[in-house]
Parts: C-alpha cells; sequence; structure tokens
C-alpha cells in the first residue's frame, strides 16, 4: 500500500477553524479540541488508502469524497505521491455547490 503526505489546502484550514468555532460556542472549547483532533486524525489517515471514499468526477475531476462520524464531508483528491484535503463541511453544508462557487470565483 502507498503511503503518501497530507496536506491541508487554506481552505481546509478555514474549514476546520469554523468547524472548532461552531463546536466551541456550542459546547466548549475542549469539546471542540477533542472534535478537532479527531477529524484531523481522521485526515492523516489518509496517508495509507488514500484512494477510499466516493469519486465525485462530475464535480471536480479526481474528487473524492468521505464522511467523518456523520457531520463532516472531506472533500480530497490524491496526487501521486499526496493526498491534497481541499476542504471539510460540516452540518449538512451543500459542499457540491461550494465546488461550483470556487471555481466559478
Amino acid at each position: 500500500m502507498k503511503r503518501r503526505a497530507v496536506i491541508y489546502t487554506l481552505d481546509a484550514g478555514d474549514d476546520l477553524d469554523r468547524i472548532y468555532a461552531i463546536i466551541a460556542e456550542a459546547s466548549s472549547p475542549t469539546t471542540a479540541d477533542r472534535y478537532d483532533s479527531r477529524i484531523r486524525a481522521f485526515c492523516e489517515r489518509l496517508e495509507h488508502g488514500s484512494e477510499r471514499g466516493t469519486r465525485r468526477d462530475d464535480v471536480r475531476t479526481d474528487l473524492r469524497v468521505v464522511g467523518f462520524e456523520r457531520r463532516v464531508t472531506v472533500a480530497f483528491i490524491v496526487e501521486p505521491e499526496r493526498v491534497v484535503i481541499l476542504r471539510s463541511f460540516y452540518g449538512g453544508a451543500n459542499w457540491s455547490d461550494q465546488f461550483a462557487e470556487d471555481d466559478a470565483g
């Protein structure tokens, strides 16, 4: 099984910060820290067996999406030497429309 480096785009980092803020406000910073750690650990595990999730070439070429704990959708692409986490969407956000907006603007 090939091992690839996992990197995050700036948008993905912003998404994780936003998810943290939502959870910290609704619950507590401690809960948000734990959730953030679990999301990041999940993403880091994409270094092995990275060609998982559902392919969504209809939205963006080589796009893959995978769910995390029923509340987060992680969107990524697999390159020969790395996995690029493009975005993380929380709580039922319409992620496919967001990719269309990103491509348009």
